[in-house]
C-alpha cells in the first residue's frame, strides 16, 4: 500500500527532510573511491591520519559534552504547566565563563603539541639518498622526469601519467608547472602540495606498501581539469629495477616489418613529431614522451586503459 504524504501527520512532512538528510550522507559515503585518505600507504600519508584521528575524535568528545549538558538543561529546567512566574533572570557567570574559555584553549594546545612536529618533519629537507623525481604539470597531464636515471643518449628517463615508485625507498619530488597552477595529490600517500608556475615546491615521501594508487590535479586549471589523473605503481625494489632497466633500452635498431613500418611512416610524417619524443624518432617537448607508452597501464591521464582497443580509440 501507498501512503500519500499529504495524509502524514504535519510534523512528521517537517521532519522528513530532517530524517532524509543523515541518510543521503550516509549514501555518499558509500561510493567505494580508491582515492582515500583514510588508508594511508606512506610515512607521510600516517601522520596525516594521525592528526585527523586526533582532531576528530576530540571534535567528537567536545561535541557529546556539549549536547550532553544541552539536552540535560533542556529537560531539567523545561517550562512545566505549574509555572505562574518568569524565572529569575541571571546575568552571566564568571566562574563558568572561565571554564569553557579554558577547557577549548586546552583542548586546542594538546592538538598544537602533537601538529607542531609533523608540520616541522613534513617540511624538512629530504634524507640525501631520496630517489630524485621532477615532476611538471602540464594542461593537462603529468610529466615525471627521473633525475638519478639516464637514458644512453644522456636524456633523463621520462614517463608520463603513470609513477613508478620502490616500496620503502623514500622518494622527493620537486614541482613544478610549465603553464597554469595546478595541485598534486596522491590521496593514500600524502598529497596534496601546489604546482606553481615559476616557483619550485617539495613534497617527500616513503611508501610503505605495494599496489597501484590513483591520484589527480586537485587545483582547477582548465577546461579538462577533472579528467588531469595519474597512478602510481609501488613496487618491489627487484621489480622496479626491471622496469626501469626496461625504460633505459632505446628502441630496437631494426627497421619494423608490416603494420609497424606503416605506424613509422606515419607518425614521422605527422603533427605527432613536433609534440612527442620517441627516442631515434622524434624530439617534440610539448606532448608526453612516448619512447615506451607500450609499457603503460594508462593512457590519455589515466582516462583509459592501455588496451589496443583503448589505444586506437584515443588516436582516433
Amino acid at each position: 500500500m501507498i501512503v500519500s504524504s499529504r495524509r502524514l501527520p504535519p510534523a512528521v512532512r517537517k521532519l522528513a527532510p530532517l530524517a532524509a538528510s543523515p541518510l543521503a550522507l550516509v549514501l555518499a559515503s558509500c561510493s567505494g573511491s580508491s582515492q582515500t585518505t583514510l588508508a594511508p600507504q606512506s610515512d607521510f600519508a600516517d601522520q596525516i591520519q594521525f592528526l585527523l584521528k586526533l582532531t576528530f575524535f576530540a571534535a567528537c568528545g567536545v561535541f557529546v559534552v556539549v549536547e550532553g549538558v544541552l539536552v540535560w538543561v533542556l529537560i531539567r529546567y523545561r517550562a512545566r504547566r505549574t509555572d505562574v512566574a518568569i524565572p529569575a533572570q541571571i546575568h552571566g557567570n564568571t566562574r563558568l565563563e572561565v571554564i569553557w574559555t579554558i577547557i577549548p584553549a586546552v583542548l586546542l594546545a594538546g592538538v598544537a603539541w602533537f601538529t607542531t612536529p609533523i608540520i616541522f618533519s613534513t617540511q624538512a629537507a629530504p634524507p640525501a639518498d631520496a630517489m630524485k623525481v621532477h615532476v611538471i604539470g602540464h594542461q593537462w597531464w603529468w610529466e615525471f622526469q627521473y633525475e638519478d636515471f639516464k637514458m644512453p643518449d644522456g636524456s633523463l628517463v621520462t614517463t608520463a601519467n603513470e609513477l613508478h615508485l620502490p616500496v620503502g625507498k623514500t622518494a622527493t619530488f620537486d614541482l613544478d608547472s610549465a603553464d597554469v597552477m595546478h595541485s598534486f595529490w596522491l590521496p593514500r600517500l600524502g598529497g596534496k602540495r601546489d604546482v606553481i608556475p615559476n616557483h619550485t615546491n617539495n613534497l617527500w615521501w616513503t611508501s610503505d606498501a605495494v599496489g597501484t594508487t590513483p591520484g589527480q590535479c586537485a587545483q582547477y586549471c582548465g577546461t579538462s581539469h577533472a579528467n588531469m589523473r595519474m597512478d602510481v605503481v609501488v613496487q618491489s625494489q627487484a621489480d622496479f629495477d626491471a622496469w626501469m632497466k626496461d625504460q633505459q633500452t632505446p628502441p630496437p635498431a631494426r627497421e619494423p616489418a608490416g603494420p609497424a613500418a606503416d605506424g613509422k611512416a606515419l607518425f614521422a610524417r605527422s603533427a605527432c613529431i613536433g609534440c612527442h619524443t620517441i627516442d631515434g624518432l622524434s624530439q617534440g617537448n610539448v606532448g608526453p614522451n612516448l619512447t615506451h607508452v607500450g609499457s603503460r597501464g594508462i593512457i590519455a591521464s589515466g582516462i583509459m586503459q592501455n588496451t589496443p582497443q583503448d589505444m586506437a580509440k584515443w588516436i582516433k
